[in-house]
């Protein structure tokens, strides 16, 4: 990976503590990653501002030490975000100078420039392959493209969230990244009432959690479980608000009395409970970075079953399951119900996994010493000007140039 080089101290020394704007970020929320890395910055002492959705109520001013400044937006569609980032640098261009300033999603990369104008060091974190999802239409892949090329030119560190992503950062742009991905929240002995007031047994159900969007491949996990011989139920969760469930899953609901579709739930102690008496997670995304939600069941103590990408891999290791069909998990969800007591060890092996690897307190850390390292003068500005290294050739073989 290419090695970064220590520009001249453009910013100077701030005196502790740090002052640490966040922006981009969704709404800070209980075990959401703002709540659980600005929480640990208030705690060694640096003042952390978050710009967050306004909600229909009012809002708190004041969450776990950090200041909470609520931001509207613009109802534009997919550009909703972008348009509450926006507004949020003009909302911190009145307020004292940020030291140092957290941008999420790399859509939001726009505001980079205007952040540095006032001597503040940006940071942004890319929100895995953002550009490389084909979220939306052409013209919001084209911005989302140019805004990744923005942000790789002007900001002064990327924050990528899985060897992948920064991998792809330095093969495409030859620029480093911070590897700092998310930490998971250990369950042990959770109780089970919730989910029983549901009529459902611990240990005797599937667990799949939708995003709403394509990448989860909810279509393929309701049709592998719908092509197995599973006795346990199949319990979706989700999507949350704006996002519905594809048509197929809901006609499979229809038919298949085993299949019980929950919808967007918020009630973090059905949550925790869910995940953590699955019998099996069932996880279709096929995320470009680290994905929470597999790390939430690897918490909590249950075997994932995951989509076969690089991504899940790296997160799960080799012990857990993974598919690329519905035919797969149809044969995977049947071993899972045959053989239940291996699947719980692997479901300790998740959790202890979990927890040797994804610890946030390990995360604050990283994040404390990255606003200490801009604060100080460190930047990959001027690493790269953005444009993307050409594709290496495909070599041609032998018998090609015959055929030729």
């Amino acid at each position: 990976m290419t090695s970064p080089t220590r520009s001249a101290p453009r910013h100077a020394e701030p005196p502790r503590p740090l002052r640490i704007a966040v922006l981009g970020a969704p709404v800070v929320a209980a075990g959401s990653v703002v709540e659980e890395i600005g929480r640990r910055l208030v705690e060694q002492g640096h003042g952390v501002t978050v710009y967050s959705p306004a909600g229909a109520r009012k809002a708190p001013t004041q969450h776990l030490g950090m200041r909470l400044v609520p931001v509207p937006a613009l109802h534009v569609g997919p550009f909703e975000p972008l348009s509450r980032t926006a507004l949020s640098t003009a909302y911190a261009s009145f307020a004292p100078k940020p030291d140092v300033a957290f941008v999420f999603d790399v859509a939001n990369a726009g505001v980079v420039t205007a952040l540095r104008a006032r001597g503040t060091a940006v940071a942004v974190h890319v929100v895995g392959l953002e550009p490389k999802r084909g979220r939306g239409g052409p013209l919001e892949l084209r911005y989302r493209r140019r805004a990744e090329a923005l942000a790789v030119r002007s900001a002064d560190a990327l924050i990528a969230d899985a060897r992948s992503v920064a991998r792809y950062y330095d093969d495409e742009f030859g620029v480093p990244t911070e590897p700092i991905g998310y930490g998971a929240r250990i369950l042990h002995n959770t109780p089970s009432d919730v989910i029983e007031t549901l009529g459902l047994v611990p240990g005797w159900f599937h667990l799949a959690v939708a995003a709403g969007d394509r990448d989860d491949h909810l279509e393929v996990v309701v049709e592998g479980y719908t092509r197995s011989a599973a006795r346990s139920p199949l319990v979706v969760v989700g999507p949350g608000p704006g996002a519905v469930l594809p048509r197929r899953v809901t006609m499979a609901a229809a038919r298949d009395s085993r299949i019980r579709l929950l919808g967007g739930v918020r009630d973090e102690r059905l949550l925790d409970q869910l995940h953590a008496h699955a019998i099996g997670f069932l996880h279709g995304r096929a995320p470009l970075g680290t994905d929470r939600s597999l790390l939430r069941a690897m918490g909590a103590g249950t075997a994932p079953v995951a989509w076969d990408v690089p991504s899940n891999r790296e997160v799960a290791g080799t012990a857990g399951l993974y598919f690329r069909s519905s035919a797969q998990l149809a044969g995977l969800i049947e071993e899972v119900e045959r053989y239940p007591f291996r699947f719980t060890e692997i479901g300790e092996l998740m959790r202890e996994r979990a927890h040797t690897r994804y610890s946030w307190n390990e995360v604050g850390e990283a994040y404390e010493l990255l606003a200490k390292r801009l604060a100080r003068g460190y930047s990959t500005r001027g690493l790269s000007a953005g444009r993307r290294r050409p594709a290496l050739p495909v070599p041609v073989t032998a018998r090609e140039m015959l055929r030729a």
